[in-house]
């Protein structure tokens, strides 16, 4: 018999080709809004994950992760596992009413190099965690804590905010949300940043020359004579 290609629960997946280091600056310095718009709109998680304070900013590779409802065994096995650099990004699970994330385990996460933690659940100790400094993203916040029982997928393709996540995936975070760019599509992606910022320089000059968004977008035609 064949053996199946479809890797164990909490196997690791397949390593995936680095992009180039200017490749990875530029799409670390370019806002979520910008990334959004070089990926034609998508790769926006849903807009209830938002950072526990603001200001919050990070950016690096998927460390993937699955949690059974109300049990953050997972994330401890995470914290552990995860590269300096990656962002941890979690798949809750289908409890709403229980925190996964608190300031202990972020603290943990800080010190072994974490760039970041994006949640589709709820965190506890937010206040501490705001004041650590490592950016945490979360669907909202309980004082109710979690089991710590069944571990589940470690590194294998999650859903988290609506958005397909793999291991190794880009994600960016910041005041206005999080947004994954598929590893892939890093190259092409920072070259579609580099046009868009071209073109809104461009249009600053044109405004600070008097002209309107409507004439420099082209608008005109589709507002009434």
């Amino acid at each position: 018999m064949r053996e199946s290609s479809t890797p164990p629960p909490g196997a690791a997946a397949p390593a995936q080709p680095v992009p180039a280091l200017e490749v990875l600056k530029a799409l670390a310095a370019a806002p979520t809004a910008v990334l959004s718009d070089a990926l034609g709109r998508w790769g926006n998680m849903d807009a209830a994950i938002r950072p526990v304070a603001a200001g919050m900013q990070c950016f690096g590779p998927a460390f993937t992760l699955r949690c059974w409802p109300a049990d953050n065994l997972t994330i401890h096995r995470a914290v552990e596992l995860a590269a300096h650099g990656d962002v941890l990004v979690i798949d809750g699970g289908s409890g709403r009413d229980t925190a996964l994330l608190g300031d202990i385990l972020v603290y943990a996460a800080r010190l072994r190099g974490a760039a970041g933690i994006v949640l589709q659940g709820l965190v506890r100790d937010s206040a501490a965690i705001a004041a650590q400094g490592l950016p945490v993203f979360s669907s909202g916040a309980t004082a109710r804590g979690p089991v710590k029982e069944t571990l589940g997928a470690i590194q294998l393709p999650i859903q988290c905010g609506g958005v397909l996540v793999r291991p190794g995936d880009l994600v960016a975070g910041d005041d206005d949300g999080v947004v994954v760019v598929p590893r892939e599509q890093a190259t092409a992606v920072a070259e579609r940043v580099r046009l868009i910022h071209e073109r809104e320089e461009q249009v600053k000059k044109a405004l600070a020359a008097g002209q309107t968004t409507v004439d420099i977008l082209g608008l005109r035609a589709k507002l009434p004579q």
